[in-house]
C-alpha cells in the first residue's frame, strides 16, 4: 500500500496515501485494537453538524473567512451524503473523551477541503476545530446523534406498529376472550380492549421518549475544554446552536451550564431510560402474542400469526413465533445496554466524563435495534394476526372466572362455593351452581353474559 508522510505534535507518520485522515487518526487506528465496533456513523454525521455549524458560527463572528466557512460546508455535506464513509475507519474503544474520532473528523474535513481548494487552505485544529474542544464537540454530537435516531428512525416504526393495532383494536372489539392475570383465568375481556393495552404502551412510551429528548436538546458545543468556553468568542455557542437547530430542524439550543455539559451524562442516561422502558413494554407485548399463538394445538392458541419460515431442524411442519423471539432478543440487548449507559454515566471525574463512546455506542445500537426491530415485527408478526375466534369461545365457554359475575346476586363466598365444585367436577358453572341449589338456570343465564362483563 502506497503512504504519504503527515505530521502532527508527536512528530511524523505514514498514512495510507488515499485515506484523507491525518497523523491523529492514523496514531489511533495503531495504537488501539481493530475490533468490530466502529465509531457509529451517526456520531461522524453529527460531528459533520457540529463542525458546519461552527464554522458558519465563526464566520458570522469574524472569525473564520468566507473561503474556509464555504469549503468546510462543502466537505460536511460529502461526509453527511456517506460519500466519505470509508475514512473514518477509528472504533469505538479509544480514548474516552472521544477526541480521537473529533480529530478523525477535522483531519477528513481539512484534507478533503484542501483537495478541494487545490491548496493548503484548511488546519484541522486551526480552522475545521476553531472555537471547539473534543470535550464539547463529542457530547454535543451525542446528543444530536441521538435525537436524530429517535426522530428520524425509532418514532416512524412506532407510528407504524400504532397504526396497525389501531387497525386491530377496531377489528376485534366485539370479540369476547378469556382475560388472564397470574396466568391464570379472569373475567372476560375483548380481544380489542387487550390490543388497546399494547397501543397505549406505545403511545405512552413514545411520549416518555419525547419528553426525555428535552434534555437532550442542551447541546455543550461553546464549553470548549473545561466548560469555561476558552478560544471561543463571546455568542459562538448561542450561534452555533441556532445553526444546528437550522440544520436538523430540531430544537437545538446551548446548554445553560457547560461545566455541568461537560462532566455530566444524565441526559443520555435518562433518555435510555425511556428507551429502556420501551424495550419492556416491547418484551410484554411480543411474550403476550406468543402466548397467544402457542400450539397449534397443545397451547392457547386464541390468535393466529403468520408462518414466516420452518422452526426445526428435526421436527417437520413446525413453525415458531420467531418475530416474537428476535423483538424479544432485541429487549434484552437494550436492558444490558442501559446499565452500561448508567455505569458510565457514573464516571464524570471533575470537569469531564471520559467513557462516552461507549455511551454513545450502546445508546445507538439500542436505538438502532428498536428501530429495526420492532419495523420487521410490526410488517412479518403485527400486521397479520387473526383472532381464532372458535377457540376463544371455547375457552370463554369453560372459564370458571365468569362466576365472579355472581358475586352482587350470590355473595362472594357462595360463588366460590359454585367454581370450586365445578372445578373439582369438572362439570360447567351453571351445572354446578343449579346443583348446589344456589341458582336456578333461568337465574344463571339472567346473570351470567359474558358481553355485560367487558
Amino acid at each position: 500500500m502506497y503512504s504519504r508522510t503527515e505530521h502532527d505534535s508527536m512528530g511524523e507518520i505514514q498514512v495510507p496515501s488515499k485515506a484523507y485522515w491525518g497523523a491523529q487518526t492514523q496514531r489511533s487506528f495503531e495504537n488501539f485494537t481493530r475490533s468490530a465496533e466502529k465509531m457509529p456513523l451517526p456520531i461522524i454525521q453529527a460531528l459533520a453538524i457540529v463542525k458546519k455549524a461552527s464554522a458558519v458560527a465563526n464566520a458570522k463572528l469574524g472569525r473564520l473567512d468566507q473561503k474556509r466557512k464555504d469549503v468546510i460546508s462543502i466537505v460536511c455535506d460529502e461526509i453527511l451524503s456517506g460519500k466519505l464513509n470509508s475514512h473514518f475507519p477509528l472504533i469505538v474503544w479509544q480514548t474516552g473523551s472521544g477526541t480521537q474520532t473529533n480529530m478523525n473528523v477535522n483531519e477528513v474535513i481539512a484534507n478533503r477541503g484542501n483537495v478541494l481548494a487545490g491548496g493548503k487552505l484548511l488546519h484541522p485544529n486551526d480552522h475545521v476545530n476553531m472555537s471547539q474542544s473534543s470535550n464539547d464537540t463529542f457530547p454535543a454530537a451525542m446528543h444530536i446523534a441521538a435525537v436524530k435516531e429517535i426522530t428520524g428512525h425509532l418514532f416512524p416504526a412506532l407510528d407504524a406498529g400504532k397504526d396497525v393495532l389501531g387497525r386491530l383494536m377496531d377489528e376485534n372489539v366485539d370479540i369476547i376472550k378469556t382475560g388472564r392475570t397470574h396466568l391464570q383465568d379472569a373475567v372476560p375481556i375483548t380481544f380489542g380492549q387487550e390490543i388497546s393495552g399494547w397501543h397505549e404502551m406505545l403511545d405512552h412510551d413514545k411520549d416518555c421518549i419525547a419528553e426525555a429528548m428535552t434534555k437532550l436538546h442542551r447541546l455543550a458545543l461553546g464549553g470548549t475544554a473545561v466548560g469555561t468556553g476558552l478560544n471561543a468568542p463571546k455568542g459562538f455557542a448561542e450561534e452555533a446552536a441556532e445553526e444546528i437547530a437550522r440544520l436538523t430542524g430540531q430544537p437545538f439550543i446551548t446548554s445553560p451550564n457547560k461545566f455541568h455539559a461537560l462532566t455530566s451524562q444524565a441526559a443520555m442516561s435518562f433518555a435510555h431510560g425511556a428507551l429502556k422502558a420501551l424495550a419492556a413494554d416491547m418484551m410484554k407485548i411480543a411474550n403476550d402474542i406468543r402466548w397467544l399463538a402457542s400450539g397449534p394445538r397443545c397451547g392457547l392458541g386464541e390468535i393466529f400469526i403468520p408462518e414466516n419460515e420452518p422452526g426445526s431442524s428435526i421436527m417437520p411442519g413446525k413453525v415458531n413465533p420467531t418475530q416474537c423471539e428476535a423483538l424479544a432478543m432485541a429487549a434484552v440487548q437494550v436492558m444490558g445496554n442501559d446499565a452500561a449507559i448508567g455505569f458510565a454515566a457514573s464516571q464524570g471525574n471533575f470537569e469531564l466524563n471520559v467513557f462516552l463512546p461507549v455511551i454513545a455506542y450502546n445508546f445507538l445500537q439500542s436505538v438502532n435495534l428498536l428501530s429495526e426491530t420492532f419495523s420487521f415485527f410490526t410488517k412479518k408478526c403485527l400486521d397479520g394476526i387473526r383472532p381464532n375466534i372458535e377457540k376463544m369461545n371455547e375457552n370463554l365457554a369453560k372459564s370458571l372466572m365468569l362466576v365472579t359475575a355472581l358475586n352482587p346476586h350470590t355473595g362472594y363466598d357462595n360463588a366460590a362455593k359454585i367454581a370450586k365444585n365445578a372445578h373439582e367436577k369438572n362439570i360447567t358453572l351453571k351445572e354446578s351452581a343449579v346443583s348446589l341449589g344456589i341458582l336456578t338456570p333461568e337465574e344463571y343465564d339472567k346473570y351470567i353474559v359474558p358481553s355485560e362483563m367487558v
